[in-house]
């Protein structure tokens, strides 16, 4: 078979292309600059020039396929020029999806996020669950409106699953987590907020969802990849028997918001403070598991592989940390 992966630079998509690939199936990506994207090129992805927020370059790469994956978009928590995350997230879907119907393609992967259902106040919704904001993030704002765009088209017969990923993490983790882990194998992160919880999906996992996604998946369905709930907290507790090096120390989330609203006051963007202060995207991938075959494997497994690639990384460095687990 012949696929299509957007967004196969970053960390997610390069996986599911490796996935594809290692499976047999000829792999294309489109990238933005071919001359950075060599790693693809070498596992014998083919490269396309391109851009999702440029449609006039989509035509080429998707004719021919078989199926598409469309994992691009901007995910800056924090981030001051935020007009890119509706240029990407957004308008890019919209142009993805809209070309993908003008060339015919058999099927497409949409990668949306369980962001888009907000913050789900320690409840583990399904897909049926629905939230119209107000969003804590402008990346969880603009998934949500390409999410509804997805949800249109699949309403008019185009052949579209939905993916809702929670976290992702594993080696070579590039995404907003890995600063804190990098802090916490440092020994300078003191403080973590308490009551935070995510769904912690390995990569490869991740991956393989999708793949599933296009293999069985239903069109006009959404599936939830979403691993074991955990708190931040239960996250680091982990992390602590795993490396010796103490959890930090949680705190009140009304700590948190307070100095997001002291931020604000001052002109400051308290974006990452307020997505952090408490906020739970919780999801149920019982469907997933049912229909795809879906399986996460337990944080304790994917952590230790995780940090260890960590601190191997700080050791390149030449810094010292608690060392390695068996």
């Amino acid at each position: 078979m012949r696929y299509l992966v957007t967004g196969a630079t970053g960390f997610l998509g390069g996986t599911v292309a490796r996935q594809l690939v290692a499976a047999g199936h000829e792999v294309r990506a489109l990238v933005r600059a071919p001359d950075r994207a060599r790693a693809l090129a070498a596992q014998g992805v083919a490269l396309f020039a391109g851009d999702v927020t440029e449609p006039e370059t989509l035509f080429d790469p998707m004719r021919g396929v078989d199926g598409i994956f469309h994992l691009a978009a901007w995910y800056k928590v924090g981030a001051k020029d935020k007009s890119v995350a509706e240029r990407v997230n957004l308008d890019g879907t919209r142009n993805v999806l809209a070309t993908a119907r003008q060339v015919g393609a058999p099927k497409v992967v949409y990668t949306s996020t369980l962001a888009v259902f907000g913050d789900t106040h320690g409840r583990l919704v399904d897909e049926s669950y629905h939230f119209d904001g107000p969003f804590l993030s402008e990346y969880d704002r603009t998934k949500s409106l390409a999410h509804a765009v997805a949800e249109s088209m699949a309403r008019e017969f185009m052949p579209l699953v939905i993916v809702q990923p929670g976290v992702v993490y594993g080696p070579g983790d590039n995404g907003p987590f890995r600063p804190l882990w990098d802090s916490y194998l440092r020994r300078r992160l003191p403080v973590i907020p308490a009551g935070a919880a995510f769904c912690w999906g390995h990569v490869e996992d991740t991956a393989r969802g999708h793949v599933l996604a296009m293999e069985r998946g239903r069109n006009g369905e959404s599936y939830i990849l979403a691993g074991p709930a955990h708190t931040l907290s239960e996250a680091f507790e982990i992390a602590e028997r795993i490396t010796k090096i103490p959890a930090p120390r949680p705190i009140p989330p009304a700590l948190l918001r307070a100095a997001a609203s002291v931020l604000e006051l001052f002109g400051q963007d308290a974006e990452a403070l307020r997505v952090m202060a408490g906020t739970t995207y919780l999801g149920n991938s019982s469907k997933a598991q049912k229909e795809l075959g879906f399986d996460a494997r337990p944080l304790e497994f994917g952590l230790k592989e995780t940090l260890n690639y960590e601190i191997a990384q700080l050791e390149q460095k030449g810094e010292r940390t608690a060392g390695r687990t068996n």
